[in-house]
C-alpha cells in the first residue's frame, strides 16, 4: 500500500473520520503516492539555496529583481477573469502550486519568481502569518495544515514523519512532537515543510512552465508595498500599487569632514528622525492580544503582571527593561480596566515572562481574573528627541564643548596640536588597584595630556581597568571639576561605576526614574537612593510616610518633589564622577551641570549623535574607549544605516587620522584562542598575558591536540527556518550542542561555567527547548547554561564557549555569519575552551571562514565524526590566492568599510534574523536591538567618501588634482591603517610555512588528495 498522510488533529474530526487520511492509492509502484511527482522521497531533495531573505519589506531585495519597464511587459491582460484562488501576487492559479494563508484568506503560489522565497512564503514572513490551507482539488484536499498530535497550525514548525509500522506520513510539528519518545514513529526521520523557502512538493507543487505563461511578473519592491497596502486595505490589489507613483525620500549619507556644526546637524539630524520613526513603528506594532497573566505583590507593595508568550509571539518582539506598556481588560465579569507600568524583567534561561511593575492608580488591577488581557507597548521618543537637542547644542552653543574639540569633532585641520600643561604621576597604577601592563600605563599617561583620546582596547585587555585608572587621575589632577562617565548600555555603566567605586571615588549612578526600581549591582549608587539614605528632617519623614501610605496628600507630593530635586541636586553637586548612559545624560537632572572631562566606554557600539548627548556638557577632554573591530551601533532604520548612521564617531575619528591607542596584552585566553583573532584583526599585535598553563583545566574532554582546547566539529546538518520565519535553527548542531555540554556536565564544569553563543534566535530558542528536554542529566543544569546571540555576550566571557553557526546549505550563504566583527566577538569570549559547531562545505566559500577553518586544520583541531570518535576532517577548503592573508580578501570586505555606506548603490550585507536583535540576557537588562551592522572594522578607502562640495577654513576639502599619492600629508598615516597590511607581512610568511609543513603531514597520512591544491 501507498504512505498515506496524516495531519489533522486527531481528536478533531471534519469528515466523520477519526483523522483525515489523504493521497490514498492503491497502485503497485513501490513508495510512490497519487501523482507520479510525488514517487521520490524527501531523501532525494536537492535544493539549490540561494540568498538569503527571511523578513519584511526590503529584505528580499537582495535577490536579482526585474526592472519596471520589465513588470509592465508581463501584465496580465484580464485579471477580473482570474479564479478566486489565483496568486495574489502573480496570477498563477494551479491548484496543486496555490495555497490559501488562514489568516487573511488570500492565495498565494510555490514559486519564487524573482524573489529568492515562494510567495506564499514571502506573505507568511512579512505578513506575520503562520497557518495555511490547500486547495480542495490538490491531491492533499483541503484541510489546514496542522499537528497530528497537537494541533499546531504554525507551518513553520511542521514536518513529516514515517510511521514504522503503516506505510503513512504523519505531519508533527518540531518541539515537543516530534521529539517525543513514541515507538510509532522514528524522530529523527523528520523533515521540515518548507525547504529552501518554499514548501516542499508533496505539499504544493512548483508551477509548471505552462501554469506561468501568462503569469505577472512582480518585483520585490512592488510584493513589499502591496503587503503594506493590505495592512492598511486588505482589497487592495498589484493595481492599486502600479497606480500609486511614491518617490522615496532622498536620503543623504553623512560626510567625512563638515564645514560647520550646522551643517553636521544637517546631516545627522534627518537619520535621528528616520531612526525614531522606525522606531515608533516597530514598537506599536506589538500589541498583544489573549494574553494570560499571572499576579503578584513586589516589596514595595505595587502590583506585578507577568505573563509568557509563545515562542513565535515572544521572539520577535524588541522589548528592554523599562519599557513603558499599557494592560487592558475589556472581557466579561469585569467593568473595563486600563493600567501602564514599567517592564522590569523579561525572559531568560530560568524563567518564560515578562514582569510588568504596575503604577499605582485610584482604580486596582483586576487580580482575579488571569486570562484575556491585552498588551501594548508605549513608545517614548526620550532618546532621539536627546540626540537631536545634543546635535542643535553643538551647532548653536558655544559653551557646548570646547573651541579645539568643536573643530576636532567636524574634520578640521589642526595646525598645532594641543596639550595640557599637567603634573603626570610618576606612578600611573592606584595602589592596592589592578597594576597596568605597558601599553595600559602609556595609554593612560598620554590621555591625560591630551583633550581627545582614542583608545582601542581589544577582547580581554582590561579597557575597563584602564578607564577607572584615568578617571581616578583625572578626579586627582583637577578635583574642582566634575567627571562624566558613561557606555550605550546600562550594563556596560554599572561595571564601570563597580570599579570606580572600589577606588574611594565619590560615585553617582543616575538611572531613568522608569528603572529605579530594577535590580542591579550598584543600586546603592543610584541617585535615589542616596537621596533616601542621606534625607533629613522634612523629607525624610515624608520619605517615610510615602513608604508606609503609598501616596501623599496633594500638598505634601509637592513638598516632597520640591525637597526631593533639592536634594537630587546636591548629591550631584558633591559628585566626583558622574555615571549614566550616553543618552541618561540628556536627563533634565544634569541640565545645567558642566562637565570638563567626558569618558564614553564601548563607544563603538553608539551611534555620533548619541555619543554628543553627553560630549555637549562642555566637555574640554574627551577619551572614547571601545574596539571598532568588535559590533557597532544598533541602527533599526536600513535607509539610515546604510546612509552612515550605523559608523561610530570612533570610526570617523580614525578615519580622520586620529590614531587610536591601542592596548596590546590580554588576559582572557588561553593563547591558542587568542592566535587567530590578534592575526586576523589585530595585526598580530595582541599579546597575551596569561600562559596555556594559567588557562588549562584538569578533564578528559576529547579535544583533538591535548594542549589545545579548541575544535571546530563539523556538522552535517541542514539549515531549517524557525517559528516566526525570520530567523534559522540546525537539529544537528543543537543536538551536538547538547553532547557536548552533558560532556562538560561530567568532567565537573558548573553550568554558569559554559556559555553557548549562536547568531540566530530561532537557533537560540530550540537549543534551549532541546536541551531541557532531550539532555541526559539533571533539567536544572540545562537551564542554568547561558544561551545568546552575538550581541549579548559583547564584552562578556565565560570559561566555556560553544558557538553554533546554524547555517548549513548549498548556496553558501551564512548571512549574520559574513560578518567579521560578529565572528571577532564569538571567538574571543572564552577563557579555557572553544567548540564551533558548523558546516564547512557552507563556511568555506566565505573567505574569513576559509581562513578560520585552515587555521583549526592548521593546529589538527578541525574534525568530525562522534564526540568520544573525533577523526581529522577531510573536508576540502577553499584555495585562494596565495597573497590572500597579506591582502586580507580586500574585494570580499570593502562592502564592510566604513565609507561603503555612503556610495549610492554601493552593496550592503543584510541577513534577516531580526528576532536576533534582540536576546535576553539574565541579570541584564536589554537596553537596545542590536542591528545588522554589517561595517568591516575600520580600515577603510578614504577617497570613497563623499566630500562637502565647498572649502572650509579657506581650504578645498578635495586633493588638487595634480597632487600625488607621495605628496599627500596623511599618506603614513594611512599606510598604517591600510586593509592590505592588517596581517602583517612576517605572519604571512609564518603561516605559508605551516602550509608547507601540514601539506607534508597529510601527504604522509594519504590525505593530501582531499584538499586541492592548497597543499601542493
Amino acid at each position: 500500500m501507498d504512505p498515506n498522510i496524516l495531519f489533522s488533529h486527531q481528536t478533531e474530526n471534519r469528515s466523520g473520520a477519526a483523522s483525515s487520511i489523504v493521497s490514498s492509492n492503491e497502485s503497485e509502484d513501490e513508495g510512490s503516492l497519487k501523482n507520479p511527482s510525488y514517487s521520490r522521497s524527501f531523501n532525494d531533495v536537492n535544493p539549490e539555496f540561494e540568498d538569503d531573505g527571511l523578513s519584511d519589506s526590503d529584505d528580499f531585495s537582495d535577490g536579482d529583481d526585474l526592472s519596471d519597464t520589465a513588470i509592465e511587459a508581463f501584465h496580465i491582460d484580464n485579471e477580473e477573469d482570474l479564479p478566486e484562488h489565483a496568486c495574489a501576487y502573480c496570477g498563477i492559479h494551479a491548484c496543486n502550486s496555490v495555497v490559501q494563508c488562514k489568516h487573511c484568506e488570500k492565495w498565494f503560489c510555490n514559486s519564487k519568481g524573482s524573489s529568492t522565497s515562494s510567495h506564499i512564503i514571502t506573505h507568511l514572513v512579512m505578513s506575520k502569518h503562520n497557518s495555511v490551507a490547500l486547495h480542495p482539488d490538490s491531491e492533499l484536499g483541503d484541510d489546514t495544515l496542522e499537528c497530528y498530535h497537537c494541533g499546531n497550525k504554525n507551518v513553520f514548525v511542521l514536518g513529516l514523519i514515517s510511521a514504522k509500522s503503516e506505510a503513512v506520513m504523519v505531519m508533527l510539528c518540531r518541539l515537543p512532537c516530534s521529539q517525543a519518545k513514541d515507538s510509532r514513529w522514528d524522530s529523527t526521520e523528520w523533515q521540515a515543510l518548507i525547504e529552501n523557502r518554499e514548501f516542499v512538493s508533496w505539499i504544493a507543487h512548483k508551477p509548471t512552465e505552462e501554469d506561468s505563461i501568462n503569469c505577472r511578473m512582480i518585483s520585490n519592491s512592488q510584493i513589499a508595498k502591496l503587503e503594506a497596502k493590505w495592512r492598511l486595505n486588505k482589497d487592495a490589489t498589484i493595481a492599486d500599487v502600479d497606480n500609486v507613483e511614491e518617490e522615496d525620500e532622498k536620503v543623504e549619507p553623512i560626510l567625512l569632514r563638515y564645514e560647520d556644526a550646522y551643517g553636521h546637524q544637517r546631516a545627522f539630524g534627518p537619520l535621528v528622525q528616520r531612526e525614531a520613526d522606525c522606531d515608533k513603528a516597530l514598537k506599536e506594532s506589538q500589541a498583544l492580544e489573549h494574553i494570560s497573566v499571572r499576579w503578584s505583590i513586589a516589596l514595595n507593595n505595587k502590583h506585578l503582571a507577568s505573563f509568557a508568550l509563545s515562542t513565535f509571539e515572544s521572539s520577535s518582539l524588541k522589548v528592554a527593561v523599562g519599557d513603558e506598556m499599557i494592560l487592558r481588560y475589556a472581557g466579561v465579569g469585569h467593568a473595563p480596566w486600563e493600567g501602564k507600568g514599567f517592564i522590569i524583567r523579561t525572559p531568560s534561561s530560568h524563567q518564560e515572562e515578562f514582569t510588568l511593575e504596575l503604577i499605582d492608580t485610584k482604580t486596582p488591577p483586576p487580580t482575579t481574573l488571569t486570562t484575556d488581557f491585552t498588551a501594548e507597548f508605549v513608545w517614548k521618543g526620550t532618546p532621539y528627541e536627546r540626540m537631536q537637542n545634543a546635535l542643535r547644542s553643538f551647532a548653536v552653543d558655544p559653551k557646548s564643548v570646547s573651541a579645539y574639540l568643536y573643530k576636532r569633532l567636524l574634520g578640521h585641520q589642526i595646525e598645532q596640536e594641543v596639550e595640557f600643561d599637567v603634573s603626570l604621576p610618576q606612578k600611573v597604577s592606584v595602589t592596592g588597584y589592578a597594576e597596568l601592563n605597558l601599553s595600559q600605563a602609556n595609554a593612560v599617561k598620554a590621555v591625560l595630556k591630551k583633550p581627545l583620546s582614542l583608545i582601542q582596547g581589544p577582547p580581554g585587555t582590561g579597557k575597563t581597568v584602564t578607564s577607572a585608572t584615568i578617571v581616578y587621575h583625572l578626579t586627582k589632577l583637577n578635583a574642582k571639576e566634575k567627571i562624566l562617565v558613561c557606555a550605550p548600555s546600562n550594563v556596560a555603566v554599572d561595571h564601570l561605576a563597580e570599579k570606580l567605586e572600589s577606588l574611594g571615588l565619590n560615585i553617582v549612578r543616575l538611572t531613568a526614574r522608569s528603572r529605579e526600581d530594577v535590580d542591579c549591582s550598584v543600586e546603592h549608587l543610584s541617585l535615589n537612593n542616596l537621596v533616601a539614605k542621606n534625607a533629613v528632617g522634612e523629607l525624610k519623614k515624608l520619605l517615610k510616610l510615602r513608604g508606609e501610605l503609598g501616596e501623599l496628600s496633594a500638598e505634601d507630593t509637592t513638598t516632597f518633589f520640591r525637597l526631593f530635586r533639592k536634594k537630587e541636586r546636591a548629591i550631584l553637586k558633591n559628585a566626583d564622577v558622574v555615571c549614566c548612559t550616553c543618552i541618561g545624560a540628556g536627563d533634565i537632572r544634569l541640565h545645567n551641570m558642566t562637565f570638563s572631562a567626558v569618558l564614553i566606554d564601548e563607544v563603538t557600539q553608539a551611534s555620533e549623535p548619541e555619543c554628543l548627548v553627553p560630549i555637549v556638557h562642555g566637555a574640554k577632554q574627551v577619551i572614547l574607549v571601545g574596539d571598532h573591530q568588535q559590533l557597532g551601533p544598533v541602527i533599526l532604520d536600513k535607509r539610515a544605516a546604510e546612509a552612515g548612521l550605523k559608523q561610530s564617531l570612533f570610526e570617523r575619528l580614525i578615519h580622520l587620522n586620529h590614531i587610536p591607542i591601542r592596548l596590546e596584552v590580554q588576559y582572557r585566553m588561553n593563547p591558542c584562542l587568542a592566535e587567530f583573532a590578534s592575526n586576523m584583526f589585530y595585526e598580530g599585535d595582541l599579546h597575551s598575558g596569561v600562559t596555556k598553563e594559567d588557562r588549562r583545566m584538569s578533564s578528559k574532554f576529547p579535544w583533538p591536540v591535548p594542549d589545545t582546547p579548541m575544535m571546530f566539529w563539523a556538522n552535517y546538518g541542514r539549515e531549517e527556518i524557525s517559528a516566526t520565519g525570520t530567523s534559522y535553527l540546525n537539529r544537528i548542531e543543537a543536538m551536538n550542542c547538547e553532547r557536548v555540554i552533558t560532556r562538560l556536565f561530567r568532567e565537573g564544569v558548573k553550568p554558569e561555567q559554559i556559555g553557548v553563543i549562536t547568531p540566530y534566535e530561532g537557533q537560540r530558542a530550540y537549543i534551549v527547548s532541546y536541551m531541557t528536554m532531550n539532555g541526559s542529566m539533571d533539567k536544572d543544569l540545562y537551564l542554568d547554561v547561558e544561551v545568546a546571540s552575538v550581541d549579548a555576550f559583547q564584552g562578556r566571557e565565560k570559561d566555556f564557549i560553544v558557538f553554533s553557526c546554524a547555517r548549513a546549505n548549498e548556496g553558501q550563504n551564512i548571512g549574520f555569519l559574513r560578518d567579521p566583527r560578529r565572528l571577532n566577538v564569538a571567538l574571543t569570549r572564552a577563557k579555557y575552551g572553544l567548540i564551533v559547531l558548523g558546516n564547512p562545505r557552507t563556511l568555506k566559500k566565505n573567505h574569513l571562514w576559509n581562513q578560520l577553518l585552515l587555521h583549526f586544520r592548521e593546529n589538527g583541531c578541525l574534525v568530525e565524526g562522534p564526540l568520544d570518535n573525533l577523526q581529522l576532517s577531510s573536508a576540502p577548503l577553499e584555495n585562494f590566492a596565495k597573497n590572500f592573508r597579506a591582502n586580507k580578501h580586500r574585494q570580499e570586505y570593502e562592502q564592510y568599510g566604513f565609507a561603503a555606506s555612503t556610495i549610492q548603490g554601493g552593496s550592503t550585507i543584510h541577513d534577516y534574523d531580526t528576532a536576533s536583535l534582540v536576546s535576553f540576557v539574565p541579570g541584564s537588562d536589554v537596553s537596545f536591538a542590536r542591528g545588522n551592522s554589517s561595517v568591516y572594522p575600520a580600515f577603510f578607502n578614504k577617497n570613497m567618501w563623499p566630500s562637502i562640495a565647498d572649502s572650509y577654513d579657506g581650504k578645498d576639502n578635495k586633493k588638487n588634482e595634480g597632487q600625488s599619492a607621495g605628496d599627500d600629508s596623511d599618506s603614513e598615516t594611512e599606510k598604517k591603517y591600510n586593509l592590505d597590511r592588517q596581517i602583517n607581512s612576517a605572519f604571512s610568511g609564518k603561516l605559508d610555512k605551516m602550509d608547507e609543513r601540514l601539506a607534508q603531514t597529510l601527504k604522509a597520512m594519504n590525505l593530501n588528495g582531499g584538499f586541492g591544491n592548497r597543499f601542493g
